[in-house]
């Protein structure tokens, strides 16, 4: 019985933790990225909302990073992005990679 209350306690805790990170908006719209160059702090862990505002699937993916999330017309989502060092790390949307490719810049 004491293992259940540990546990819901941990999940209730879990969604505020979430609200608490840094967070940039990231909209994708038909193979455009708004936008293309996102700022973050180096060294600490952040979330990046994830929406698409188009009229065609989207894949926010990043090779370095380790990460990908596809969302449907008019779906929104995010991705929690472990601390990283500075630098800049590339993204993209695979399903429109001619037009649509961006970098995280940690700072």
């Amino acid at each position: 019985m004491r293992t259940w209350w540990i546990l819901a306690a941990a999940l209730a805790a879990a969604p505020a933790l979430a609200e608490d990170l840094p967070t940039v908006r990231l909209e994708l719209k038909d193979g455009k990225l708004n936008p293309a160059r996102l700022m973050v702090p180096a060294g600490k862990k952040f979330k990046i909302e994830v929406i698409n505002s188009g009229k065609t699937p989207v894949e926010f993916e990043s090779t370095q990073l380790r990460k990908e999330k596809v969302l449907a017309p008019g779906a929104e989502s995010f991705v929690v992005i472990n601390p990283l060092s500075p630098g800049e790390y590339k993204f993209f949307d695979e399903f429109h990679m001619a037009t649509a490719q961006g970098v995280i810049v940690a700072k």
